[in-house]
């Protein structure tokens, strides 16, 4: 893209955002959802982001912990969770930081299980089966849909927070409203390529969040969701 030298670059995930910030300083880089961009050296800071880099920010790894919550309230008797996380993203150690500061309170034991890439999903899973976790918290720059179905076939409750897990097969999703996010960097692709400088943009955070249930797969996995969940879920798949 740098050499094509695009006008703009719209990078979702932590990992695209930091590859466009990698390979270049000078074209705008607007981001759709992005991890804690502070902590991983994509901004300064929030309102002053400097550099050719701003746009939306997730609410970050707190979301992880709320995750950790959710699990406790579908779950009242789970014990121990895994948390999948995706270790060349760097959003990786806040989100699993976050998971085990939260799991304290839940009165939780957090296994971490760490990915390096894609092909060594099948061999986590399989190796899952000989200490089967409660529940499984997945990073959401994995491949997602590979994630829903391994956790399916191995019968393990998985949640991330992101809706397309859910859409996928995952037992729920809770996380910011995307469609809102991806709207709002629409807003600032549009300010920028009229003359806006994206050092001048604060980086927005989200203002909405959407629960979703799956509950075919809840069936599937033998899970009866509480009706104080599924009261509050924006979107329940059946």
């Amino acid at each position: 893209m740098v050499r094509l030298k695009v006008d703009l670059i719209v990078a979702w995930f932590t990992p695209a955002a930091l590859a466009a910030r990698q390979a270049t300083h000078q074209i705008p880089i607007v981001m759709a959802l992005v991890g804690d961009p502070v902590e991983t050296g994509l901004v300064a800071s929030l309102t002053q982001p400097g550099g050719n880099v701003t746009g939306m920010a997730a609410i970050g790894a707190e979301l992880a912990g709320k995750l950790v919550d959710v699990v406790h309230e579908l779950m009242p008797a789970a014990r121990r969770i895994a948390a999948l996380a995706n270790v060349p993203d760097p959003f990786s150690k806040p989100f699993l930081r976050q998971i085990d500061s939260n799991r304290a309170a839940a009165g939780l034991t957090i296994d971490p299980i760490m990915i390096h890439s894609s092909a060594e999903l099948d061999a986590a899973f399989s190796a899952l089966e000989k200490e089967r976790p409660d529940a499984l918290i997945v990073q959401p720059s994995l491949p997602i849909q590979r994630v829903a179905e391994l956790a399916l076939r191995y019968q393990v409750p998985a949640v991330s927070f992101i809706r397309d897990f859910a859409d996928q097969g995952g037992l729920l999703s809770y996380g910011s409203d995307e469609a809102e996010a991806y709207r709002k960097a629409t807003v600032y692709v549009d300010k920028i390529l009229n003359g806006a400088k994206p050092a001048d943009l604060p980086v927005q955070q989200p203002t909405k969040f959407e629960l979703l249930i799956n509950l075919k797969t809840a069936k599937a996995l033998g899970i009866t969701v509480p009706q104080s969940l599924l009261v509050r879920a924006d979107e329940v798949i059946e």
